[in-house]
C-alpha cells in the first residue's frame, strides 16, 4: 500500500469507528425515547439508513483494498469471493429478518422486529469488516 492509500485507509477507519460507536445504542434509544410503535418504527428506519450507509462505506473500503491487492499480485479471486460473500450476506439478512417478521404478522410489532433484526445483522457485518481491516 502506498502512502496515499494508507492515508485514505486510516481516515476512513477513524471516521467509521466513531460512527459505529455512536450508532450502537440507537435501537435502544428509539425504543426508550419514542412513545408509539409508529414513532419507534420511523426512528428505526433512520437507524437502518445510517447503518446501510456505514456498511456500504466498509464494503467500498474492503473492495478498494482487495482491488489494490489484485493489482499487486495479479489475482482477483479474493475480490470476487468478497463480492460473493456480500451478496450472500444480503440474502441471509433478508431471509433471517423476514421469517422473524412473518412470525409476528399481523401484529404491528412485526415491522419493528424486522427492522431490529436488520440493524443488528448489519451492525454485526460492519464489526466483522472492521475487524478484518484491523488485520490488514
Amino acid at each position: 500500500m502506498n502512502k496515499k492509500t494508507l492515508s485514505i485507509y486510516i481516515l476512513v477507519n477513524a471516521l467509521l469507528f466513531s460512527n459505529s460507536v455512536m450508532a450502537n445504542n440507537n435501537v435502544q434509544n428509539c425504543e426508550s425515547t419514542m412513545d408509539s410503535n409508529t414513532e419507534v418504527s420511523r426512528c428505526l428506519d433512520s437507524v437502518r439508513e445510517k447503518k446501510d450507509r456505514e456498511l456500504q462505506t466498509w464494503i467500498n473500503n474492503q473492495t478498494f483494498i482487495l482491488e489494490e491487492l489484485s493489482l499487486i499480485n495479479g489475482r482477483s479471486t479474493s475480490l470476487d469471493m468478497f463480492k460473493r460473500s456480500q451478496q450472500n450476506f444480503i440474502t441471509y439478512r433478508e431471509n433471517n429478518c423476514r421469517w422473524q417478521y412473518l412470525v409476528l404478522t399481523p401484529d404491528e410489532s412485526a415491522a419493528i422486529a424486522y427492522k431490529k433484526c436488520y440493524i443488528t445483522l448489519t451492525q454485526d457485518r460492519i464489526e466483522e469488516l472492521t475487524h478484518l481491516n484491523k488485520q490488514n
